[in-house]
């Protein structure tokens, strides 16, 4: 009998193990509408900027159906990264693409969406790394704050500026990307 739970135990183990380390596969997820699930926007801040925390606060929620949480961020000045959700629609990622430009000076990075949750938003985040991040320059920043486009067209050029490179830089060699979502 001992052996017997002791073999299941171990057959628990290699599958839980094996789901752990294994290559994780995101689902696409349903988008529901923002009145029933308001989108989530996290920012980091420069702690000097806390003083302002409540008026920041308002300006990142001022669209409606979204809800802020603002961080101190723990260095000098928060990245450049924003990471806007599938979800999201076109009019809420633009304000708050305008308010990372207020906030940070500018946006260098955008993440992969298979990374981030559908409803959320993320500025100033460090969360990611680099392998799934995608530099952006100015013009292309300028057409994703296009507001002739519409949600559909906003993610179809989000997904365009995230494609990820099948190889990055590491160790002093190009090797392949481990954080590449195909």
């Amino acid at each position: 009998m001992k052996q017997r739970l002791k073999s299941v135990a171990v057959s628990i183990l290699a599958v839980i193990l094996q789901g752990s380390f294994g290559t994780p596969v995101y689902a696409k997820e349903p988008c529901r509408p923002i009145e029933e699930r308001p989108i989530k926007i996290e920012a980091w801040i420069s702690k000097k900027d806390m003083k302002d925390y409540r008026t920041m606060r308002r300006q990142f929620e001022a669209m409606g159906y979204t809800y802020a949480a603002l961080w101190a961020y723990p260095g000098k000045n928060p990245s450049r990264v924003a990471a806007i959700g599938s979800c999201v629609p076109a009019y809420v990622a633009r304000h708050a693409l305008q308010q990372a430009l207020i906030y940070y000076g500018e946006v260098n990075s955008l993440v992969h969406q298979s990374f981030v949750s559908g409803h959320w938003i993320g500025l100033g985040t460090s969360l990611f790394a680099e392998s799934s991040q995608q530099p952006i320059n100015k013009q292309q920043l300028r057409d994703l704050l296009d507001p002739a486009l519409d949600t559909f067209q906003f993610h179809k050029l989000y997904r365009q500026l995230t494609e990820q490179d099948e190889q990055v830089p590491a160790f002093g060699q190009m090797l392949p990307n481990p954080k590449l979502m195909k």
